[in-house]
């Protein structure tokens, strides 16, 4: 069964370029309920593996594929596609330029771009995509319970009242539900924008395409699946396409690698997939969108090569991770292991493990022409732009449009968390994280005080408008119990007491360990709880931040509380999406939905009062909020009390890491995740941000000059010894 909450409200967003006003979707929030099914509407989410398990899986791999194409798309093989980038007027110009400035032979250059593109193209083949389908079948259905998607139906009207009238079988009402995508492959050039949690997710997609005649998406993967010995090669066969990591120095492999994409986009040779915040999320929160591919494959809509761009944002929901202590390791400083074929089989125990379900939700079609309300670029200046195409990298650069870019890729990282679902363990986990750990290793937690009050913001996250997948058909004690059983590498239940569940290799040595192992012991099992609770923060984060400015600013006022929210805002920036320049709305939202549960009273535009109702609401919250504040306050009192100016990453890092097991050893500090090398790094980026840190340029390790003052001042605001000054204007005003 899935629930559904509400929420509404908006703004109006207009931005100049070029001469030319692009007049954005009335409301941003309305932007994202457009990727998204109306929440007043049935959401039909339909388990693709129950067909799979009473049919023939070769039969499904080897039956008729013929997905309709795109209508502008001439005939064009893989090789083809590698002429035209070749031969394309940016490429053979970069060429020439690299060939006079290394003295290279400008034959020696043509090969070296040669090389770039023969190690990063696709070759799709329908023989790889059948065996990878047939191989997929058997291994997500010993992996996962259910797959649930949906398949958007041609006009929601028709698809109400289909279901309404059980007018087809459910296969065949499928099959008509994914016309819909079907048709938008067909009319325009797609790209597929799905989150990233784990190495299944484009997988899966492609999975879903191929059942149901959609054409297959070319990925942008990371080179290093590519060196892994036949499945490298059956990956690229599938349709990824290899991309080397920190290529900004590397002019060739840029301008290769650019019109590699834009001729994908040109041609409509297949839709295009990629990854808006860059890769995986170790943390399992969303990352802060990169920019770099967003602006490849708007490039040719905005030069009118393309009349229109359709993106799709997908979001991928899991109950549990198949790399989930993987993960935690990595946030802990372990390197991770090299992809290779042989790695991939030691693990082959995973599938004797229970993942349980997998939701896949496609949001609307949303069309870039749309997003823009009108043309984004005159005639004339298209022919000036092929005259002179250095002018046009400068123009692509102007603020107006970055602030465009910026804002589209902000508003589809958002779809992807409004259309994700949350399961009964991360309400779980957002509950046990605020337990002190001593209670979860010795005593352990009661087990009927937690689901009580797991059944308490279960309501909650619904008044806050969670997906929520809660089965129906079993009672609510036992689907609590189900997901902590499912969950045993963290937790387990014992005489209706909640523990940890320490490391196994640590737990089971005869030597006596050292208190810092101690700390790693207890780190792993509780970063991989808090990755969990990070699926659920999108919920939770803006009311999170108003109860935090509440108690920051001290008064009822308004105007001050505002003031507070917005400097969370801006230090939290690194850590949540928050779509610039609407930090208003998002306050506004924070105190529609906190007044809708009875916390808050906001009657008029001069004061906001917390309510003795809401205590157990905003005590929540706060306690939600509590491990990032009390982090970001040891690293920044680090940087602080440091000797020196500079510091590199690394070794922020290794100090960081030292100081944090320190602090828990000593009862100082009460949270494992400052311990979190991404939450480290947010710091630091947050810092930058702020103008507090400053990222040296010209050096081989990545090392940032610090402005202790700012740095100081900052702590005693997020501390509450110094309070915000109130802001005359927005402060996102400035992206």
């Amino acid at each position: 069964m899935v629930f559904h909450g509400r929420s509404t409200w908006g703004f109006w967003c207009r931005v100049r370029f070029g001469g030319l006003y692009l007049k954005m979707a009335n409301t941003h929030w309305e932007s994202i309920q457009a990727g998204l099914m109306k929440e007043d509407e049935e959401d039909k989410m339909v388990d693709i593996l129950q067909e799979r398990r009473h049919s023939s899986d070769l039969g499904h791999a080897f039956r008729t594929f013929n997905p309709r194409l795109y209508k502008g798309a001439p005939p064009c093989s893989a090789a083809d596609l590698n002429r035209t980038v070749l031969d394309s007027q940016d490429v053979r110009r970069v060429v020439q330029e690299v060939a006079m400035e290394t003295g290279s032979s400008l034959e020696a250059v043509t090969e070296e771009a040669a090389g770039i593109l023969k190690e990063m193209s696709q070759n799709l083949h329908l023989g790889f995509i059948r065996l990878m389908g047939f191989m997929l079948s058997k291994v997500l259905k010993r992996l996962y319970s259910s797959i649930y998607v949906n398949m958007e139906a041609l006009h929601m009207v028709k698809l109400a009242l289909l279901l309404r009238f059980h007018f087809f079988p459910l296969p065949k009402l499928l099959k008509f539900c994914s016309l819909q995508l079907q048709q938008v492959v067909a009319d325009t050039p797609v790209v597929l924008l799905p989150n990233h949690r784990s190495y299944t997710d484009f997988l899966v997609i492609s999975y879903i395409m191929f059942t149901y005649d959609i054409p297959l998406p070319v990925i942008a993967s990371g080179l290093a699946l590519a060196g892994m010995n036949f499945v490298g090669e059956m990956l690229r066969r599938s349709g990824a396409f290899y991309i080397r990591r920190d290529i900004a120095s590397n002019r060739l492999y840029c301008a290769v690698l650019s019109e590699y994409v834009k001729s994908l986009i040109r041609t409509g040779f297949a839709p295009v997939e990629f990854y808006i915040e860059g890769y995986r999320s170790r943390s399992l929160k969303s990352l802060t969108p990169k920019l770099g591919m967003m602006h490849m494959v708007l490039d040719p809509f905005l030069k009118g090569e393309v009349h229109d761009i359709t993106f799709v944002p997908i979001s991928i929901s899991y109950d549990r991770l198949l790399e989930e202590s993987l993960l935690a390791r990595e946030l802990l400083g372990i390197p991770k292991p090299k992809e290779s074929t042989l790695s991939l089989l030691r693990v082959s125990w995973v599938l004797t493990e229970d993942y349980g379900c997998m939701h896949v939700k496609f949001g609307r079609p949303m069309s870039a022409t749309q997003l823009c309300h009108g043309r984004t670029m005159k005639p004339e200046v298209k022919e000036e732009q092929e005259q002179d195409r250095e002018e046009t990298a400068k123009d692509r650069e102007v603020p107006e449009y970055q602030v465009w870019v910026n804002w589209l890729a902000h508003v589809m990282v958002r779809i992807q968390e409004r259309g994700s679902f949350t399961s009964p363990w991360s309400l779980m986990a957002c509950l046990l994280l605020q337990e002190p750990a001593s209670v979860l290793t010795d005593s352990g937690l009661a087990w009927h005080g937690l689901a009580e009050r797991t059944l308490w913001l279960k309501r909650l996250a619904l008044e806050f408008g969670a997906r929520l997948h809660w089965p129906g058909h079993v009672s609510d004690w036992e689907v609590m119990s189900s997901a902590v059983a499912l969950h045993h590498p963290s937790v387990r239940l014992q005489e209706q007491q909640i523990f940890l569940v320490l490391e196994e290799a640590a737990a089971a040595s005869q030597q006596p360990i050292s208190a810092e192992d101690e700390v790693n012991k207890m780190a792993a099992p509780m970063l991989m709880m808090a990755s969990y609770r990070n699926q659920t923060l999108h919920l939770f984060v803006r009311p999170a931040l108003l109860a935090a400015a509440l108690k920051l600013a001290g008064r009822s006022c308004r105007d001050e509380i505002f003031a507070s929210f917005c400097f969370l805002q801006d230090v939290f920036r690194s850590e949540f999406i928050f779509i610039p320049g609407k930090a208003l709305e998002d306050f506004e939202e924070a105190c529609s939905l906190l007044q809708q549960c009875g916390a808050l009273h906001a009657a008029d535009q001069q004061e906001v009062t917390a309510l003795e109702d809401g205590v157990e609401v905003l005590s929540f919250l706060r306690g939600l909020l509590q491990p990032f504040i009390d982090s970001y306050l040891v690293m920044m009192s680090f940087l602080c009390e440091q000797d020196a100016n500079e510091i590199t990453e690394k070794d922020f890092l290794l100090a960081v890491r030292c100081l944090a097991s320190k602090l828990i050893l000593s009862g100082d500090l009460h949270t494992y995740e400052t311990l979190s090398s991404d939450m480290q790094k947010n710091v630091l980026s947050s810092l930058r941000g702020l103008a507090a840190v400053t990222k040296l340029k010209a050096c081989e390790q990545k090392k940032y000059s610090v402005d202790k003052e700012a740095v100081r001042r900052i702590a005693d605001t997020l501390s509450g010894k110094i309070r915000p000054q109130i802001l005359q204007t927005d402060p996102d005003a400035r992206l």
